[in-house]
């Protein structure tokens, strides 16, 4: 009843709300009674009520807990009704593989829900689909391969801004602080610095101001009411989170276009300085043939750059600040992660070749990932074409949750899913191991394409931070006392908090 009472405070008019009800039983009557010619068995899953489907079951402050729950009992791949929105739910590591390597082209495609539909008709990487989303992720991994992402390119821009963090952080002299700024500002300097060739101050207003909002958006993306306004689209300028979402979205996109246009300006074709002048050239390149180009234009260049802004700020930061709030937590694994630290490295600069010296630090990254779980719903799939999955039939177009808190927490997969446990990326022998089952960066068509640049900055910026600084609790506060619970939005972050980063001597 607790969700039936958030979807009523949504809505501020009886009336309102009694005519579209009435108005989307009939839709839902008349949709039912169309869809009465089975090609197939159809995944199963709890029966939906008329238009509100299958709310009264889930936890909207914790759908992804909710819907794992729910797989123990209807299975590996079930249905339920978001409201109207009928969903299939992929649960469990061998199940997410299959249908995401797999069938990888029948799985494979983007839904676009209607919160995003809203601020992007298909254009960028992230929410595209067809040739736009083909054409645009093949151009993005080319050029920022070619900047060196994932390469020492990459490391030497990580490893310059890692000394302005260590300033920021030894100028609060040991005292509490909230690490999510500092932090935010320079995993997006790694981003910016190769979309658009600088990195900026983290005092400079507008660069704090663009980072603030874009994590505001993914933080709010996620909240109750947007879970809503994507089942309802009709209460999206009754929800006050709608309207700060396309504020800030205006605002970002203004900004971004000032970059860019300041770059074009400056613009010579025998320097390429970043991500957006490979574009610009590519679309003057194009214009000049005389044929009419139909990717490389303004909006698909606005949303590829503001997803690799997002994508290339928001998870890593996110990751690295519960992996520091995870070392206060448990300081005798942050004792041993240091100890390592100073045997193999001492006082030297971390680099990316040390990875392979430092297996219990490189297995406590990896368990930060997999129980930081900070995508736990995924993105939102939808397949390309009907398909026989399991023995299930599920028909072209439909959403489909790749559960990815299912595949990190299988209990088929991990000793101990719900403990931090780096010894789950361990041998006996002490050696570092992978798992199949590690699949934070997702799998298939649409991995994340910047997984090897969040692998090494994430390998970086924590080595480099734990060899400099000892994280511990405030004053007053015991580490049983560090809450992880996670705060909802399109990804998990760790709940507020300060920490107190004491230099080492």
């Amino acid at each position: 009843m607790a969700t039936l009472e958030i979807l009523l405070s949504q809505v501020p008019s009886t009336g309102t709300l009694l005519t579209a009800v009435l108005l989307l039983l009939v839709l839902y009557f008349i949709s039912s009674g169309s869809s009465t010619q089975e090609k197939g068995k159809q995944p199963p899953g709890p029966k939906p009520l008329p238009v509100l489907g299958n709310l009264l079951q889930l936890d909207l402050k914790r759908p992804h807990e909710s819907l794992h729950e729910l797989s123990k009992k209807y299975g590996s791949v079930f249905t339920v009704y978001l409201g109207p929105r009928k969903v299939v739910v992929l649960a469990g590591y061998k199940t997410v593989k299959e249908a995401l390597v797999q069938h990888a082209e029948e799985f494979g495609n983007r839904d676009i829900p209607p919160l995003v539909a809203e601020f992007n008709t298909g254009h960028g990487i992230i929410f595209s689909n067809g040739e736009v989303w083909r054409e645009m992720r093949r151009f993005a991994l080319s050029t920022l391969r070619d900047f060196g992402m994932g390469k020492r390119g990459s490391e030497d821009k990580i490893t310059e801004e890692i000394q302005y963090l260590k300033e920021v952080f030894k100028a609060f002299n040991g005292k509490p602080f909230d690490t999510t700024q500092p932090v935010n500002y320079a995993v997006s300097n790694i981003i910016s610095s190769i979309v658009y060739g600088n990195r900026f101050d983290y005092s400079d207003p507008q660069f704090k101001a663009m980072v603030n909002r874009a994590n505001e958006n993914v933080r709010i993306s996620g909240s109750v009411s947007m879970q809503l306004f994507n089942m309802f689209p009709w209460i999206g300028p009754l929800a006050m989170n709608w309207w700060k979402i396309w504020k800030n979205i205006k605002a970002n996109r203004k900004q971004t276009t000032e970059l860019i246009n300041g770059l074009k300006n400056t613009l010579n074709l025998e320097e390429r300085r970043c991500f957006v002048d490979c574009f610009l050239i590519r679309q003057q390149s194009e214009e000049e043939s005389g044929k009419k180009d139909l990717f490389f234009h303004e909006e698909n260049l606005l949303n590829s750059v503001a997803n690799l802004f997002v994508a290339g700020t928001d998870t890593t930061a996110t990751t690295l600040r519960w992996g520091l709030k995870l070392m206060a937590k448990y300081p005798h694994i942050q004792d041993r992660v240091q100890e390592e630290i100073d045997r193999v490295i001492g006082h030297r600069q971390p680099v990316v070749e040390d990875r392979k010296n430092l297996p219990y630090t490189d297995a406590v990254i990896h368990e930060i990932q997999r129980l930081a779980n900070i995508v736990p719903m995924n993105l939102p799939h939808a397949t390309s074409c009907d398909v026989h999955f399991k023995g299930f039939f599920i028909e072209k177009g439909t959403v489909v949750f790749p559960l990815l808190t299912s595949v990190l927490r299988d209990e088929n997969e991990w000793e101990s899913p719900y403990t931090f446990n780096p010894a789950h990326f361990l041998d006996k022998q002490g050696r570092f191991c992978k798992r199949d089952a590690f699949m934070p960066f997702s799998a298939g068509r649409r991995i994340c394409l910047g997984e090897s640049l969040a692998r090494m900055e994430l390998f970086l910026f924590f080595t480099s931070l734990l060899q400099h600084f000892r994280f511990t609790p405030p004053p007053g506060v015991s580490e049983e006392e560090l809450d992880l619970t996670s705060v909802l939005g399109i990804t998990l972050n760790p709940s507020p908090h300060q920490l107190c980063a004491v230099a080492r001597s």
